[in-house]
């Protein structure tokens, strides 16, 4: 045997109802302070991922959206450590010791808090186990996919997940499951404002880290969302759209306080972010029985996630009408979570052993 076939995936972004921000660890585990709630979203936003190993391939290299980045590099991003990381660490279980190929894309903006990283960690995970033969449980996968990703273990369960923030010190009681299938709550979406496609200046991870060190309001948000927790779960058993609405809004607004008091002070909203925020609180105003009907969430970035259900999905997007500076609107259900495609589908050339889409 000189090579594995070539495996590719499919796996979808996240969007947090009670958010992740501060870790208990920073030397790749990616274990949280609080545990966290989210919904996984369809495939109009996805990231599509091809591995192949095989003794032509001379070094680990990844491509993303078309771009080499060898993970070998002297100088690399802390994802890709932490990506090459779980490569050997994944490898290593396995019987193959060939380097890999892989190849990932998004179909939606990297880096501008639509959580890319979580989809693509997760893509790549799922890709690996199959390439490999590992047959790792979902489970063991959340728990690989975190420490490339924290948000990632959320993105291997379609519906509603939870992410257990855990305690032990080897990260091994820290992560995702399932609570709710889809088809519990299948008229819930997600209303995407996108404001700015670019890369935030400040990335996730350094912001973590930023947050927890110097924001003297930080130190009450761990207790404030594991509060909501219980409350998050309880509304959407209920299908209670007012209660989720309201708590998600104050969520996401809890975690960028923290983020506006860091210092240096971090701001991913940007002025459309906050003429959203404003409209939404208008529409919800509005309702004769005062109940609310949406509730924006924003993730590390100015990009707004807008929770409502198919009810109420056209007043939604006519309070967005009038909001300067949204670039284009995405629509999402929830999500089935992560497939694997069939080999006619690979991102991959193997006789060329580049990109399909590379000239």
């Amino acid at each position: 045997m000189t090579e594995t076939n070539i495996v590719t995936s499919i796996a979808t972004p996240n969007i947090a109802f009670i958010k992740y921000w501060g870790k208990r660890d920073y030397t790749g585990l990616n274990t949280p302070n609080n545990s966290s709630i989210s919904m996984t979203l369809d495939e109009t936003v996805k990231t599509t991922t091809s591995v192949f190993f095989s003794s032509k391939i001379k070094k680990d290299t990844i491509f993303i959206n078309g771009v080499e980045d060898s993970i070998l590099a002297k100088e690399v991003s802390e994802k890709s450590r932490y990506m090459n990381a779980i490569l050997n660490k994944m490898r290593s279980l396995s019987k193959i010791n060939y380097h890999a190929l892989i190849v990932s894309e998004n179909n939606f903006p990297s880096g501008a808090g639509i959580a890319s990283s979580a989809s693509g960690a997760a893509a790549l995970v799922i890709a690996l186990n199959e390439a490999l033969s590992l047959k790792m449980n979902t489970k063991e996968l959340s728990i690989m996919a975190r420490q490339i990703s924290g948000s990632a273990c959320r993105s291997l369960y379609g519906g509603i997940v939870k992410w257990h923030k855990g305690s032990r010190d080897d990260g091994t009681d820290s992560y995702a499951e399932q609570i709710f299938k889809k088809e519990h709550w299948k008229e819930l979406i997600d209303i995407i404002a996108i404001v700015d496609s670019g890369t935030k200046k400040i990335s996730s991870s350094i912001g973590h880290e930023a947050t927890v060190k110097t924001s003297t309001l930080y130190k009450e948000r761990p207790a404030f969302a594991e509060r909501n927790i219980e409350e998050i779960e309880k509304a959407i058993k209920n299908k209670d759209i007012d209660l989720l609405s309201r708590i998600i809004m104050k969520d996401s607004n809890n975690m960028h306080a923290t983020m506006l008091d860091t210092w240096p002070p971090i701001m991913y909203l940007n002025d459309s972010s906050k003429e959203i925020i404003y409209n939404i609180h208008e529409l919800n105003d509005s309702q004769k029985n005062e109940k609310y009907i949406a509730g924006y969430t924003f993730d590390a970035g100015p990009n707004a996630h807008i929770i409502t259900t198919e009810e109420h999905r056209d007043e939604v997007l006519d309070s967005l009408k009038g909001v300067k500076g949204i670039k284009k609107i995405l629509e999402s259900h929830q999500g089935a979570g992560p497939r694997i495609l069939s080999k006619d589908e690979s991102l991959l050339n193997e006789s060329t052993l580049t990109p399909k889409k590379m000239k």
